[in-house]
């Protein structure tokens, strides 16, 4: 682990095994943290605050090390995709992407770091009023297992912009890529102690971090059980929050939609990442008189994707994280035929007998399904589409908002018209239109409902990694 700027074992010397769920082969073993641990980075995370070294340095200095860790990033970019393959089993041409974006994110923050201003506010008298926008202080990141390196970087980013410092808790299946980035720290000016990642037991050391009085902000990327685990500890210091968390993200297709360009986003937001993400695209809901054609064309579309080992050649479709995720995945299938849903596409493990070891299952398409069926409800966070249709808008409106959750929908439209007046109806943090899913470092990434509170990404992300202080000055004496 990467603690006090040093790499350390675990106090008590236990480690954990993580595996390769594309092969079942392990890895690596990496320390499993005891609270002892975890007292250690609480302690460095807050007295490195009050270090010269970064609580005085100036704003253009830390964007200046935000960038050279993003030109090391991108330098060392096929090295850890390659790793973040292997250990979190998807592709590593999708891998790539990730860490590219990753580096973007830190090239974006590594711009605000200097531009966190205050205001000054017009009052009555011979008074000065102004604002300071002021670091948050210690901050813990608690990071999923689908996307590892790029949400870790995602909140560390603005995290280290904003002068705070961080403690990282990566995912325990997937903790590979972020160790390894963590090496490219120690070739920056970053001061000793500013970001550290501790490794371990997220019901353990997750929820003991969480619930200290010395941290200052929580940022948690993950499920909603996750969230408000995290939520309910961190009342008790009443410490901030904020979550991304779940999705059940809903493609609206207009008759009037190209529906090849339809289809392609349509396998992209369901499909990429064998559907292991938040702002998964996991139901169709198609007009009813384009809804034979539209599937003909997701049918033919998913059928070119190769499912494989991800770092071979021209694999589309990986490993899920484990075998359990794929049983857990499985389950909801099963629940869904058993409630009156049909498997067009899908539905089972690929027969391949090289991918037998695997968490493999093959690409999955649910048809005939009441919007009442589990598997149009519950995030199932794997390659699962379930498809239901409408006549008129209202009725699409009405079953895209039938959910708990507010993260990502998208609109398949050639009348912009009434793209815009869906995407003002549809309750979803994130709307696209022609495009799905789509996202960039300077463009917000907010969930409504249970989806999440706060946002990630862009300038607004700034603002909880800052806190406002409010100074007035009286200066008739």
């Amino acid at each position: 682990m990467y603690i006090s700027g040093e790499w350390k074992s675990a106090e008590g010397g236990e480690t954990q095994d993580v595996y390769n769920p594309a092969t079942g082969e392990l890895m690596a073993k990496v320390p499993f943290a005891s609270t002892d641990d975890a007292d250690k980075a609480l302690e460095t995370a807050k007295e490195v605050l009050k270090n010269p070294s970064w609580k005085d340095m100036g704003p253009s200095q830390r964007g200046l090390i935000l960038r050279e860790l993003a030109r090391l990033t991108y330098d060392h970019a096929k090295d850890l995709a390659l790793i973040e393959s292997q250990n979190n089993g998807k592709t590593f041409r999708d891998a790539l992407g990730d860490v590219r974006f990753a580096a973007a994110t830190l090239d974006y923050f590594a711009g605000w770091a200097d531009k966190i201003e205050g205001k000054t506010i017009p009052v009555p008298g011979e008074r000065l009023n102004y604002t300071l926008r002021q670091p948050l202080g210690a901050t813990l990141h608690i990071i999923p297992w689908n996307f590892p390196l790029q949400l870790a970087i995602r909140s560390i980013a603005p995290a280290l912009a904003a002068g705070c410092s961080v403690i990282a808790k990566p995912a325990s299946l997937t903790p590979l890529s972020l160790l390894q980035w963590a090496k490219l720290v120690d070739q920056t000016d970053l001061p000793k102690g500013v970001l550290q990642v501790i490794t371990g037991s997220g019901g353990k050391i997750g929820n003991y971090l969480a619930k200290s009085p010395l941290i200052d902000g929580i940022s948690v990327t993950g499920s909603v059980e996750t969230g408000a685990s995290v939520m309910k500890v961190a009342a008790e210091n009443i410490t901030p929050v904020t979550l991304e968390l779940g999705g059940k993200g809903a493609n609206v297709v207009m008759p009037d939609a190209n529906l090849q360009k339809a289809a392609k986003g349509i396998c992209f937001g369901i499909f990429w990442n064998a559907g292991q993400m938040c702002w998964a695209g996991s139901r169709l809901i198609a007009h009813e008189s384009i809804v034979d054609p539209l599937l003909e064309a997701v049918t033919n579309e998913v059928n070119k994707w190769k499912i494989g080992i991800g770092t071979e050649e021209g694999v589309r479709i990986g490993s899920l994280v484990s075998q359990d995720q794929r049983e857990t995945v499985l389950s909801y299938v099963r629940q869904g035929v058993s409630q009156g849903a049909k498997v067009l596409v899908g539905g089972e493990p690929p027969k391949d007998e090289s991918l037998k070891n695997g968490a493999f299952l093959s690409p999955t398409i649910l048809v005939d399904v009441d919007p009442s069926n589990v598997c149009v409800k519950e995030e199932i966070f794997g390659p699962v589409l379930s498809v239901l249709t409408f006549s008129e808008p209202e009725e699409a409106i009405r079953l895209a908002n039938d959910t708990e959750f507010g993260l990502l929908n998208g609109v398949w439209t050639s009348n912009l018209r009434n793209a815009h007046v869906l995407a003002k109806e549809l309750e979803s943090g994130m709307v696209s239109i022609n495009e799905y899913p789509v996202t960039f470092p300077q463009t917000p990434f907010i969930g409504w409902k249970k989806s999440g509170i706060g946002a990630e990404q862009g300038q607004i992300a700034l603002g909880f990694y800052s806190r406002t202080k409010n100074v007035l000055v009286n200066h008739s004496f």
